[in-house]
């Protein structure tokens, strides 16, 4: 693992995060490397979430601190808005601009931060458009469209930006069960081309398939983190062990 995957590009060290006194994170170290594919596991309420909030400034540290090539990305003069770009996030809720097509929601950021032509941004759209399947529909705005075609479409606007990693929180979690293979298959072609992808999911089989690692969290803490043929079948940590026993179970 360590030879395959040698350059880091975040690093998590000590991350504390309490809201008012209650603390969600505790001392948690933690580290995405380029062209590694991980999926943090969990109950709800374990701290994933957040963890992945807090990796993008979304949620403000209580304590630790966040490397980005080396660099803290809360230090004085360091670019948030560019780093945001480099580290896209996929969210739950698609976030998309209700009022633009789904090519001016892929076109937007790229002008406004990345400072591209409208010509060049359109052009990097419609590729990852056509990426992920959503090229007919450039001109639909998120309301004449499903579940997994929101998804999607927040997909290539995320990837729209040539982000460095991209984090995905619970992408599928807000679909229909039906829209839910869609959204997985473009996230699966997206790991085996070589992106960098921190996945907060429920899809176990996602984890166990397509990962190059799993963490487990549990309470504000990582329990476990180890290559999916160790974690799904001879975990070493009793609650991992529990957490699988019943997640698997449902399924």
């Amino acid at each position: 693992m360590a030879e395959k995957f040698s350059e880091r590009i975040i690093e998590v060290r000590h991350l504390n995060k309490s809201f008012g006194d209650h603390e969600v994170l505790r001392d948690v170290d933690f580290s995405v490397h380029k062209g590694e594919v991980v999926s943090i596991i969990g109950s709800s309420g374990s701290g994933k979430s957040t963890l992945l909030r807090c990796m993008n400034l979304l949620e403000k540290p209580s304590g630790g601190e966040i490397l980005y090539h080396g660099k803290s990305i809360r230090g004085e003069g360091f670019n948030l808005q560019m780093y945001r770009a480099h580290v896209g996030m996929v969210f739950q809720q698609f976030n998309l601009f209700a009022n633009m097509t789904a090519l001016e929601n892929c076109v937007v950021g790229q002008i406004k931060v990345l400072k591209r032509s409208r010509a060049e941004a359109e052009k990097v759209a419609m590729d990852y458009l056509r990426k992920v399947g959503m090229d007919v529909y450039v001109k639909a705005k998120p309301r004449q469209l499903s579940g997994g075609q929101k998804q999607r479409v927040a997909i290539a606007r995320a990837l729209s930006m040539n982000p460095d990693v991209l984090l995905f929180d619970e992408p599928t979690s807000a679909l229909d069960p039906e829209m839910v293979g869609e959204v997985l298959a473009v996230m699966k072609d997206l790991a085996s081309s070589g992106l960098t992808m921190l996945v907060v999911t429920h899809e176990m089989g996602f984890a166990r398939d397509v990962c190059d690692r799993v963490v487990f969290m549990d309470g504000g803490v990582i329990v476990e983190s180890d290559v999916p043929q160790v974690i799904f079948t001879q975990p070493k940590q009793p609650r991992t062990r529990e957490f699988l026993a019943r997640i698997l179970q449902q399924d």
